[in-house]
């Protein structure tokens, strides 16, 4: 979607759900030191911050897609889909690349790069976009590795299905 940067000036962003870099913040937004002050701002104030997690799928330019093929969902010819619906056919996310939960490696990465925000930025959770789609387990397992310590972290599921299975 096109952003006015300033008067006169636009670019296009793309899906802000199109994940480049599960680790780095997008740089139209500012920097990651920004990122962190504003953190420590609104704690100040009293308020939480969430990050809006997007674990179902990353843009077709992360670095995953050529280092680690595995880690993505693939059609009958091998190649890498995009986002599918139960009898296989493309549900029009063709922005973005579907992640393959199957995947040990690519879980444990996941895990760790939400554990990267967590204690490089000190944010209280995550938003977590189209949960449902994302499977139970991997919340499950998410959630026990990433409240160490007796850390309490708070997780939101946008989810169409109500019981997920997810302590």
């Amino acid at each position: 979607f096109p952003v006015t940067i300033s008067p006169g000036i636009s670019r296009y962003l793309g899906s802000p759900y199109s994940i480049s870099d599960y680790t780095k913040v997008n740089p139209f937004f500012g920097s990651m030191d920004e990122f962190k002050d504003m953190v420590k701002e609104c704690h100040g104030m009293g308020m939480k911050v969430i990050l809006d997690w997007v674990g179902n799928h990353t843009a077709w330019d992360h670095p995953w897609i050529s280092k680690n093929p595995d880690w993505y969902t693939k059609d009958k010819n091998g190649n890498i889909t995009d986002p599918l619906n139960e009898e296989g056919n493309s549900i029009g996310w063709t922005d973005v690349a579907d992640l393959n939960y199957s995947s040990t490696a690519m879980t444990d990465e996941m895990v760790k790069c939400m554990k990267f925000w967590l204690d490089s930025t000190g944010i209280d959770g995550f938003r977590c976009d189209v949960a449902m789609s994302v499977p139970s387990a991997f919340w499950n397992k998410a959630r026990k590795e990433l409240e160490t310590d007796g850390r309490k972290i708070f997780m939101l599921a946008e989810s169409e299905e109500h019981d997920m299975g997810i302590s």
